[in-house]
């Protein structure tokens, strides 16, 4: 798997998800928006952490830094 994400991207995404799993955890967002919130947040510390999201693949999309 070739990165395909840059560091500005994977911190959006850390943040993103600990926002919303402070809001469920909380009890600001509760029920199925919940709990689909909550795993779309896992998914992004997923993606964050390996630097990899495969949605950018059909769309041709990299926000890795350019290595010159």
């Amino acid at each position: 798997m070739k990165k395909n994400m840059g560091s500005a991207d994977r911190i959006i995404r850390l943040v993103i998800a600990a926002v919303i799993a402070i809001l469920f955890f909380t009890n600001v967002i509760t029920g199925t928006l919940g709990i689909i919130l909550l795993i779309l947040s896992g998914v992004f510390v997923l993606t964050s952490l390996v630097g990899f999201c495969p949605l950018y693949l059909p769309f041709g999309f990299n926000t890795c830094a350019k290595k010159e």
